[in-house]
């Protein structure tokens, strides 16, 4: 997969710009608050057609502008794709090759993206809120359905949530209640089973990434937590089971959430583990052993999506290679080079173990403006 060119108009900080990009390695080189990730940023919602920095649409878009559009030219393994998503007040619409699509579900998925920064060591260390939408973002690209999941689950669980806030448990209705039980979980197992078949893949390429990072000195394990413990002897990725379970859960705790206002079990309340050598990396890991878990599940991400879609996806690197020692960012330079098209920003070239690098474009970026 290549990005070949890039156009954005409105776009925060770019009133308009028309990038040709290289093949291989891109960096783009400027100081701070200049529109460095800005274009990442870009990429990226045109990927999932939303941005990882702000959930607010109307930030994306340029002060005196009425609308963002970005416009990208790909090449993949099928052939070239032209995508266009423009964000406006009233809403996003997206087109695919000229057409356009009546769901952005069907957008989503059309590029992929791996999308690497600082903050990405908070999957490992932060709050779970963090490391459910680290799968929610990567599952959505390689299975659109999921993302309808998703919404369904989100919908349904806000109307049940005001329900259980605004009524007595005396006085509720437990057939309407066994309907929201039922749509809910139907949604919730759904995603549950997509969660655990990730975990399962991204584990497999995760523990022989870390162990190549560590000379075999370590043995990562990336471990799914759903919000309730399954049976003994039951499979998660049986459906039957896990929604006898699940709704077994929501009768079980029905006292306790009219009480608290709110749903409390579901994949709203999933959560991930990490662990070195069987130690728990997000209570007892070193610095060193957080960062090297947050980059073989990047890197790990990299070599799933391959196998997921059959091509690499685009690699985003956001003031990352600052952030690594020279044998992390050495192991994450080899593992792309040649291979996946990579963009890099950086405050300055020293930054960047440049002798590591073959024919890679440079871009300076100053003021939302783009040089080679």
């Amino acid at each position: 997969m290549q990005l070949k060119r890039l156009e954005l108009q409105g776009y925060r900080n770019y009133e308009q710009l028309e990038l040709a990009t290289g093949a291989g390695v891109n960096i783009l080189i400027g100081p701070n608050a200049q529109g460095k990730t800005n274009l990442l940023e870009a990429i990226h919602v045109l990927a999932l057609t939303k941005s990882h920095r702000t959930s607010k649409d109307k930030e994306l878009i340029c002060w005196n502008q009425p609308h963002a559009r970005i416009r990208a030219e790909l090449e993949r393994k099928h052939g070239p794709v032209s995508l266009e998503l423009q964000i406006s007040s009233q809403g996003k619409r997206a087109k695919v090759n000229g057409l356009e699509q009546r769901k952005l579900s069907g957008f989503v998925g059309t590029v992929n993206v791996v999308l690497f920064a600082p903050e990405d060591l908070d999957i490992v260390k932060g709050a779970p809120g963090v490391r459910r939408r680290f799968m929610d973002m990567e599952i959505g690209q390689v299975h659109p359905g999921y993302l309808h999941d998703m919404q369904q689950y989100q919908r349904i669980m806000q109307q049940r949530n005001n329900y259980l806030k605004a009524t007595d448990s005396s006085r509720a209705s437990q057939e309407l209640l066994d309907v929201w039980n039922e749509q809910l979980v139907a949604s919730g197992v759904k995603m549950m089973q997509k969660r655990k078949n990730f975990i399962v893949k991204l584990q497999r390429w995760a523990e022989k990434i870390h162990e190549s990072i560590t000379n075999g000195a370590e043995r990562l394990t990336v471990e799914y937590r759903p919000s309730f413990e399954i049976a003994n002897g039951s499979d998660s990725q049986d459906q039957s089971s896990l929604f006898q379970q699940f709704m077994l859960k929501l009768t079980q705790g029905r006292e306790q959430e009219f009480r608290r206002g709110t749903t409390l079990v579901g994949p709203h309340r999933d959560d991930l583990a990490f662990y070195i050598n069987g130690k728990d990396v997000q209570s007892f890991g070193s610095q060193g052993q957080q960062r090297t878990t947050a980059l073989s599940l990047k890197l790990a991400e990299l070599e799933l999506m391959r196998e997921e879609i059959g091509e690499y996806p685009l690699l985003l690197l956001d003031d990352v290679l600052s952030e690594l020692d020279q044998m992390r960012q050495t192991q994450l330079i080899e593992t792309f080079q040649s291979r996946v098209q990579t963009f890099i920003t950086t405050t300055g070239i020293e930054s960047v173990n440049m002798s590591r690098l073959k024919d890679a474009a440079v871009y300076h970026v100053r003021q939302g403006s783009v040089l080679p």
